[in-house]
């Protein structure tokens, strides 16, 4: 980005390093990592978290930085850093608590590893990016409460769809138009895929087949909707939002799908279509000045009343390094919730569930994840999409039926699921959560 890659220019000049801790080693853990090695001035790749200490010693190798120490303590960890040696730990904390390193950047799409992380940075003065969507939508709002407390930042990142999608919305605003749509563009929708369908496609590109059935199924995209309407305030015109709605026409003219009176009822809606080529994502506005229409109408924006505004690609890791900049160098969160949450994703049977199984994560067999507005998550008292994983089913749950807490008994003392509580707390002061949980956690008590 302008303005970005001189301050980084300036960063290297002055061998003052933005220094990175990269939490994953995986596909797009990476492609950041190279990027950053390779491509970027300013900053530095200073030690990577990896689950198996493998796949983190091949990112080295992978990079080109050769033998990477490997740390199994904090002062090992520290001293490879300080001497801006390559190293790896399996122990996340230790990024986490470490000086030598000015950022986290989070790429594990896990939601209760990732809270637990994310805080102990927070404790210690670091900063976060998430390429975690899954950790966003599901408690990014009380998340920032923390942030905020302690004076850092966390952030989306640039390169990935919700930071696109809210750079888009900004700039649409600073020109002085009221944005009405910001959505997606999907190649594929079919909420039955799973790591077996997807399998194929995974192993050409070298990605993880449970991260890609997500895309397929419906879930990731679910994910960066509720993350952009937290963002912007904007709802869905109903659970799952356009569920699939093939467009593959101009998309100059893809205003046509949407009424502009329920928009300016709604305030604005998050959405996504399948099709529509050389498109990624677009926001559609409205503009109150005639004068101004007439100019929008001469620069080829058609006539209104909702003009278009898209971005052909979305290109994630190559651009992450930008939001790590805005985030250590101007403070600049990018998609940071206006508040409480507004979108939401629940968790939905994706096939027939039987009581006593035991439910697997997202992007896997049992469920898929929908986007839905806030009161009717509460309401309907919906289990979340980031929070299903070794949940046990307490009775049986139809195939595409939404799944509640009264469905299932939580996995014992989550992290995740005391900040989700907190979350609803906190924003919109309802504590019928904190009562489920208390009530789960007497009933295994009881049971021992």
């Amino acid at each position: 980005m302008i303005i970005v890659d001189n301050a980084l220019k300036a960063r290297a000049a002055e061998n003052k390093p933005i220094r990175v801790g990269l939490l994953g080693s995986g596909f797009m853990a990476r492609g950041l990592a190279n990027q950053i090695a390779n491509s970027v001035p300013g900053m530095r790749l200073a030690a990577v978290y990896s689950r198996r200490l493998a796949p983190g010693l091949d990112l080295y190798d992978y990079i080109g930085q050769g033998a990477a120490v490997e740390a199994g303590t904090q002062s090992v960890l520290d001293e490879a850093a300080e001497r801006r040696k390559p190293v790896v730990t399996g122990d996340a904390f230790l990024l986490a608590r470490s000086p030598h390193i000015d950022v986290l950047v989070d790429t594990t799409g896990s939601v209760e590893f990732g809270a637990q992380v994310i805080l102990e940075a927070f404790k210690h003065g670091k900063d976060v990016v998430l390429l975690n969507a899954e950790i966003d939508a599901t408690i990014g709002p009380i998340l920032q409460v923390y942030a905020d407390k302690h004076g850092v930042i966390l952030s989306a990142c640039d390169g990935d769809e919700p930071g696109i999608q809210v750079n888009l919305y900004r700039w649409v605003r600073g020109l002085g138009l009221i944005p009405r749509v910001v959505a997606n563009i999907k190649g594929l929708q079919d909420p039955y895929r799973n790591p077996t369908t997807q399998k194929g496609f995974a192993e050409k590109w070298g990605q993880n087949p449970a991260m890609v059935t997500s895309f397929a199924d419906g879930s990731k995209i679910s994910f960066e909707e509720a993350i952009v309407a937290n963002a912007t305030g904007f709802v869905v015109k109903s659970r799952g939002m356009s569920r699939g709605l093939e467009y593959k026409g101009d998309v100059m003219k893809i205003g046509a799908l949407y009424d502009i009176d329920e928009l300016r009822q709604l305030g604005g809606i998050v959405d996504y279509v399948v099709g529509t080529p050389l498109t990624k994502v677009y926001c559609l506005a409205e503009h109150p000045d005639p004068k101004q229409q007439h100019y929008l109408s001469l620069y080829k924006m058609g006539e209104g009343p909702l003009y278009p505004f898209f971005i052909p690609y979305h290109l994630v890791h190559f651009e992450v390094p930008n939001a790590i900049a805005r985030v250590v160098l101007f403070r600049d969160s990018l998609a940071k919730p206006l508040g409480g949450p507004v979108v939401e994703v629940c968790a939905v049977a994706k096939r027939d569930l039987n009581a006593g199984e035991v439910l697997d994560d997202y992007g896997q067999y049992m469920t898929y994840g929908e986007a839905v507005n806030t009161p009717e998550m509460s309401d309907g008292r919906y289990l979340p999409e980031g929070l299903v994983e070794g949940c046990l089913v307490k009775r049986a749950v139809k195939k595409d039926a939404v799944i509640t807490y009264a469905d299932v008994e939580l996995p014992k003392n989550r992290l995740a699921d005391r900040l989700r509580a907190e979350q609803y707390r906190h924003f919109r002061g309802e504590g019928w959560l904190e009562a489920v949980l208390a009530e789960q956690e007497h009933a295994v008590g009881t049971k021992r």
